[in-house]
């Protein structure tokens, strides 16, 4: 065979060249990647002995897939892997492994032999003296430099040519306008870099073949390669060696057709591949899906946290406050000149501050369970009739120590609410105890409950001090206390908070209408119980639980 002179053409053109190829794809590097992996895996499932060219981005991904091939091989395969070097190599190609058809001898390995930088020898070195090294079907690997200014460095291909199945996968970069802008002389030290890399946003045309005329056209063009990167180190009659024609190809029992079977094999493969793309793409849309609520989450924990923080600094602030009172009253009743009514006017106090710090530490207790509780509370079907009037009969004596009239509206044909007993209590408490304490001597304070729809409405209204309106968006915050005058102002600030906290357990809600000097009204709504509804959440949680 004569050899074919420089310059080399590109492979790309060859093949397009034939009338009987399909119009090129736009492909991306991975699906490229894919059809790579998807004959080498046809290659070493059937065992098929096979001549193979190759050349492929660098990069440990891409190299690996050639060390794959040479590693698990069951057949015998020659393997010429090609590679674009920035400048033309001084030493001698030489071969990695066994060659079945004993090449020239100027061409066999020497006894210390480590991978050159085409399959990136940084990353996998290894010498052929090491078992591990050489294939078990005693296969070679050829590493072939060409030339730098090869028409190939832009494209990249896999060519099988066996006695039961030829083809080609071939994909070639286009050249970019911005690569045409950039090709200055400063860019010439990286542009060996950036012909070899495919992590490029643009896609790759793509092209796969098993047509004989068009394999035989492109070997022609590999040959022509080889020879223009080998023909400034080595004679023509070393470079014969290397060469490879198609009808001798042939001539050792090349396929004149692809076979059926192989066809099936090949698509199964390829559908193999397609689901592992596909499953992989899914979850990572699954996983962009889930950034937007990840990121949501983690700024209500960052929140949550915050005030967490602040939550611990002003209740250390709070408790520090009734200490401090007690402290200066016992220093002033320790004055050898008190009076008797200043004495008396210091042991209140004391005895106030104490209270209040003791209401203080049960409330942030009972705020502390609420938070810390996981588990679900069952809820309860609760008659209003059955729980209002004792806590309103309980809170008499104190309603007429201040000269206030205290009543209660509850119709006993009320549907029953969903609610806990013990956590209803708290909420009539709470909100009682507030409309009483912020009532004047002289003022009224009534309890009412009625149906709303779907919703049982519990009312409390007072006519006392009322709420400002900067105020009402602000009450139902940890530890605020609208201002005021008088003793009224004593109170923690949590009785509100809790009441919010526990109407949101039971699936409640409240709201308040208020303004100074006209009273204030606290309207509940708790839901009507329903036995369906309850039986469903508590197969929801159960659930919940075993998923845990």
């Amino acid at each position: 065979m004569t050899p074919l002179r420089p310059p080399d053409v590109s492979l790309y053109e060859l093949a397009t060249e034939s009338e009987s190829q399909p119009k090129p794809l736009q492909i991306s590097p991975t699906t490229f990647k894919s059809l790579i992996g998807i004959v080498i895996d046809l290659l070493l499932d059937q065992q098929i002995p096979a001549t193979i060219w190759l050349k492929l981005p660098k990069g440990e991904l891409w190299q690996a897939e050639v060390e794959r091939l040479y590693q698990s091989a069951m057949a015998p395969y020659t393997i010429y892997v090609l590679q674009t070097q920035p400048e033309p190599l001084s030493s001698n190609p030489q071969p990695l492994g066994n060659h079945h058809s004993a090449p020239a001898a100027s061409l066999e390995a020497p006894s210390n032999w480590n991978l050159p930088s085409a399959l990136d020898e940084a990353a996998h070195p290894f010498n052929l003296n090491d078992e591990a090294a050489v294939s078990p079907s005693q296969s070679t690997l050829y590493s072939l430099p060409l030339a730098a200014d090869s028409q190939l460095k832009r494209e990249y291909f896999l060519l099988v040519a066996a006695s039961e199945f030829h083809g080609l996968v071939l994909a070639h970069r286009p050249r970019s306008s911005r690569a045409k802008s950039d090709a200055t002389a400063h860019d010439v030290a990286d542009k060996s870099n950036q012909e070899e890399n495919l992590e490029q946003k643009h896609p790759l045309l793509g092209l796969c073949s098993f047509d004989a005329a068009t394999l035989q056209r492109v070997l022609q063009g590999v040959n022509r390669a080889i020879y223009c990167g080998q023909s400034a180190t080595r004679s023509d009659a070393e470079i014969q060696e290397l060469l490879v024609d198609w009808n001798t190809v042939y001539a050792r029992g090349g396929a004149t057709s692809l076979s059926s079977v192989l066809v099936g094999h090949l698509l199964t493969k390829q559908i193999q591949r397609q689901e592992e793309v596909w499953r992989s793409g899914a979850a990572s849309r699954r996983q962009a899906e889930q950034v937007d609520s990840l990121r949501q989450e983690n700024e209500e924990l960052l929140a949550t946290l915050k005030l967490k923080d602040e939550f611990v600094k002003t209740m250390g602030q709070e408790l520090r406050t009734p200490l401090t009172s007690m402290k200066t009253a016992l220093s002033l009743l320790n004055s050898p000149h008190i009076k008797p009514p200043q004495r008396q006017r210091y042991m209140d106090m004391i005895s106030r501050e104490c209270d209040r710090q003791s209401l203080l530490i049960t409330s942030v207790l009972d705020l502390v369970q609420l938070e810390g509780s996981v588990e679900q509370t069952p809820m309860e079907a609760l008659r209003l009739n059955e729980i209002v009037p004792g806590v309103v009969s309980t809170y008499q004596p104190l309603a007429q120590e201040k000269g206030l009239m205290l009543g209660y509206t509850v119709p006993e044909d009320l549907p029953p609410v969903s609610c806990v007993n013990q956590w209803l209590k708290q909420i009539v408490i709470h909100l009682l105890h507030n409309s009483i304490k912020f009532t004047q001597t002289g003022g009224q304070v009534w309890v009412r409950a009625k149906q709303q729809g779907e919703l049982i409405q519990l009312e409390f209204r007072d006519t006392g001090i009322g709420i400002s309106q900067s105020d009402i968006p602000k009450i139902f915050d940890r530890f605020y206390r609208a201002r005021t005058t008088g003793e009224e102002s004593s109170g923690v600030g949590l009785g509100l908070s809790i009441v919010q906290e526990l109407l949101l357990r039971c699936h409640g809600s409240i709201s308040v209408k208020s303004k100074p000097g006209e009273g204030s009204l606290f309207s509940v709504q708790l839901p009507i119980y329903s036995e369906a509804e309850e039986s469903l959440r508590v197969g929801e949680q159960m659930h919940s639980k075993r998923s845990g």
